[in-house]
């Protein structure tokens, strides 16, 4: 937000230079990020003087321009040339000298000594438009004879430099919106470092209305949207261009004047923080405001010319008949003020921050009124600040404030009340502030003491202040204003220690596994929990039923939370495919949301809702690519596969004991999932349908596994790493050849042979697999290496086979399996 220097100081008299300002507010918690000196006509007149034109002669070479001789209040004269019909001896004028830079909006010219026709010229008499004064350029700017010749133009003019300040207001800080804001605030650091300034507001004493005129009538039909509505009626005002003091103030801070009434309203905005709304009376049917909310779907025809659909949730203000207006946002085409408006109805409202930020959602505005409405305005200030508007509008465009002031205010809205303890403002600040200092803060913050005892203080907050409702947020103001480089660091420190909580543990091995990845070539992606509804259409492993849809979504692309990370990672492959990137390895962690409809309960409001933590990667394209030492090699599930057990194993997963077995799904082609002996499925991996790809654009095959972090870290939530010694003894190797039906899978001869042999069995490892001719049709052939060890003694040949026939039986029997 921009704030004028010198506009602060019509309601602060200080002494501090504008870096010292700046350097005061970032202190106390008013962050401002540069200071920039401005003027009000760009250039500040700089090098023009005041001339006195002694002699104007015809030029001989042209039958429009003029030879001069001006007096610029130096050693001599200088002769210049000038092409304005109205030129004439004995005028005073305005010159620019050699070295003057003009400006023409964003162009600039340097005034040079030069010929013209022949004769030599020593600067430029100037006209209006060219030295930024004003608009005419019909002759050169004639002055009175007053006008002291060899002044400096930027004197006569009164030309003054200003500064302003870019100040970086948090959300919370609605009150310091506004110019009287921050000089409320500076004035309280003033106070507490015992530094000259006097606070002062604008006065409303010479406010008063003609009563037996009757007024614009108003009728709130939502109290709760709108709980304060005030209003007045000027009538006779003239609308035309703003005098120069007030379109000047607004150009500074970066506002483009309109007219004299709404540049009045903008005024008062940037003046007090309370948005203003004026409307063209003769606008108003029925000479009656109704705010109130319309049916769903009704059409509006906003101030920029765009047709908006409203909802039922947005509150508009109202004539008898139709809308003229989104409260809090935005004005309508049709009800503003123009040059042809006479009378004029001004809105000073409170509206409900709530209605209005969803509303500015919802409409995808933000504006001025907006951004200090969503964020609460003063209740109590709409009267004063409708007293300061009327004021203004009859000093620049006239008029009579017609009737008494439409007030509606049913339920007052009551400073908050805070019970203060000196103990603890002393621990939470770390260091012991003494008690008249604090009171002397929040006197300055304009907190009233309504009560005090040897320990406490009972406080009254003011209404602008809504983000100060508890104890903690009144010594947050306290600390601020004190000064946080007030609090020394102490000789002693104080700690506690405390344990690795689970949270601390996830997020080592989160960084572990990242590390892992990031090592074996993977990128590491993240992407928008946001996501569209329409990826999910027709499908049944995320069916739309289980969708969690936001109320006011930005846009259909953003309208649900994500149930998977896989469309957002698709969304990356197709980013860089377009881009001509296409070996990809890509990794994320990151939330999925679910909602179950069944478990939900209007008692408990998040019932239903459930949010897990996953990790999701994806490969496509080549392994290896463009190596002298390796030719070139497609990525393959069974590359992501290794990836995925590497990962389980680093986790300290005990790979051996899960089972894998095939998954059903619309997102893979063909797919595993992976499942603990207690059945807990911690993930899936597979080959994504090609049906899928197609919606993205993707023409290559895409491998993605999906891990269910949160269920991997209950998996390891005991692990423990042990040392276990080599053994002494060797282990031995024995391969089978067998023929299996071709639905057998190796994990069903890996389960069967580990649940039979326990002791002995170290490894079980599938090194062939075959299908095709000179086998029996339905049939495969497994090549199968089966580890067996004793940590105690050598294995004997008879104990070895006695172990492998078992296994050959079991096989056979449970498996029909043969061997070849």
């Amino acid at each position: 937000m921009n704030i004028s220097y010198n506009w602060l100081k019509e309601y602060l008299d200080f002494d501090l230079s504008p870096q010292q300002v700046l350097e005061a507010l970032t202190s106390i918690g008013l962050e401002t990020g540069s200071v920039e000196e401005v003027q009000t006509i760009k250039g500040g007149l700089e090098g023009l003087v005041i001339g006195k034109v002694l002699t104007c002669e015809e030029h001989p070479n042209s039958d429009h321009l003029h030879i001069t001789t001006v007096d610029l209040g130096g050693d001599a004269p200088q002769q210049i040339v000038c092409g304005a019909p109205n030129v004439a001896a004995g005028q005073k004028v305005v010159v620019a000298t050699i070295g003057t830079v003009l400006y023409s909006g964003d162009e600039q010219f340097t005034i040079k000594k030069s010929k013209i026709r022949g004769v030599e010229s020593n600067g430029m008499i100037c006209a209006e438009d060219e030295i930024g004064i004003g608009t005419d350029h019909a002759g050169i700017i004639v002055l009175p004879e007053d006008a002291t010749v060899g002044m400096p133009a930027k004197e006569y003019y009164n030309i003054k430099s200003d500064y302003i300040l870019e100040v970086d207001i948090t959300p919370n800080r609605v009150d310091a919106t506004s110019h009287y804001g921050v000089a409320r605030d500076l004035f309280a650091y003033l106070r507490q470092n015992a530094l000259p300034g006097i606070l002062k507001r604008a006065s409303v004493d010479g406010f008063s209305t003609e009563k037996d005129v009757k007024g614009v009538e108003v009728e709130v039909l939502n109290s709760e949207a709108c709980p304060r509505y005030s209003g007045l009626t000027i009538c006779g005002v003239t609308v035309k261009e703003s005098p120069a003091w007030l379109q000047e103030k607004l150009q500074l801070i970066g506002l483009r004047p309109i007219n004299n009434v709404v540049d009045v309203t903008n005024y008062i905005l940037h003046e007090t923080g309370q948005p203003l709304h004026a409307f063209d009376r003769s606008k108003i049917i029925g000479d009656k405001v109704v705010v109130k909310t319309m049916s769903e779907g009704t059409k509006f025809v906003t101030l920029d010319g765009v047709e908006r659909t409203l909802s039922e949730r947005d509150l508009m203000i109202c004539n008898t008949e139709t809308a003229m207006c989104i409260a809090g946002v935005f004005g309508g085409l049709d009800s503003g003020v123009t040059e042809a408006t006479t009378d004029v109805f001004l809105e000073s409202a409170y509206f409900h921050p709530t209605w209005i930020r969803k509303t500015a959602r919802r409409h995808g505005l933000n504006t001025d009124a907006s951004f200090r409405f969503e964020r609460g305005c003063d209740p109590n200030n709409t009267i004063y600040v409708l007293k300061r508007a009327a004021l203004l509008i009859k000093e620049v465009a006239g008029g009579v404030i017609s009737g008494e002031i439409q007030d509606f205010y049913p339920v007052p809205i009551n400073p908050a009340e805070v019970l203060l303890s000196y103990d603890k403002v002393n621990k939470l600040i770390g260091k012991e502030i003494p008690k008249q200092t604090v009171k002397s803060i929040l006197n300055s913050l304009e907190i009233e003491i309504v009560s005090e005892t040897e320990d406490e203080l009972r406080l009254k907050i003011p209404t602008y202040r809504v983000d100060v409702t508890r104890d903690v947020d009144v010594i947050e103001d306290i600390l601020r204003i004190y000064g946080y480089n007030n609090v020394e660091i102490g000789d002693c420190l104080k700690s506690t220690l405390s344990y690795k909580s689970d949270t601390d543990r996830n997020i080592e091995l989160r960084v572990l596994i990242s590390e892992q990845l990031t090592g074996c070539g993977f990128n590491e992606i993240m992407n928008n929990s946001l996501t569209s509804s329409s990826y999910y259409e027709g499908l049944y492993s995320y069916p739309e039923a289980k969708l969690v849809f936001l109320k006011n979504p930005l846009s259909s692309d953003l309208n649900v939370m994500r149930q998977t990370l896989l469309f957002g990672g698709l969304q990356s492959i197709a980013y860089n495919r377009n881009r001509k990137n296409g070996d990809l390895a890509f990794y994320e962690f990151g939330n999925c949301y679910q909602f179950d409809a069944d478990k939900h309960t209007d008692e408990t409001a998040l019932s239903g809702y459930s949010e897990e933590f996953r990790l999701g990667l994806w490969l496509c394209g080549n392994r290896v690519s463009n190596s002298w030492a390796h030719a070139d090699e497609k990525s393959t599930v069974f590359e992501l596969k290794a990836y995925v057990l590497n990962i389980l194993k680093r986790l300290g997963v005990q790979t051996d004991k899960l089972i894998m077995g095939n998954v059903d799904s619309d997102l893979y082609n063909e797919a595993l999932s992976i499942h603990t002996m207690s059945g807990r499925c911690l993930g899936t991996f597979g080959i994504v349908r090609k049906k899928i790809l197609k919606r993205f654009d993707i023409d290559t095959e895409v491998y993605y596994a999906e891990l269910n972090w949160d269920m991997l870290m209950k998996e390891i939530r005991k692990h423990k790493v042990l040392f276990t010694e080599i053994s002494k003894f060797p282990s031995v190797k024995r391969d089978l050849a067998l023929l299996v039906d071709s639905t057998v899978t190796f994990d069903d001869i890996a389960k069967l042979v580990r649940d039979s042999e326990k002791k002995l069995l170290r490894d079980v490892q599938l090194f062939d697999v075959y299908e095709g001719k000179n086998l029996p049709a339905g049939k495969k052939s497994y090549g199968v290496s089966f580890w067996l060890q004793d940590d105690e003694k050598t294995l004997k040949d008879k104990q070895i086979d006695a172990i492998m026939t078992k296994l050959q039986k079991i096989l056979e029997q449970k498996l029909g399996a043969q061997l070849r």
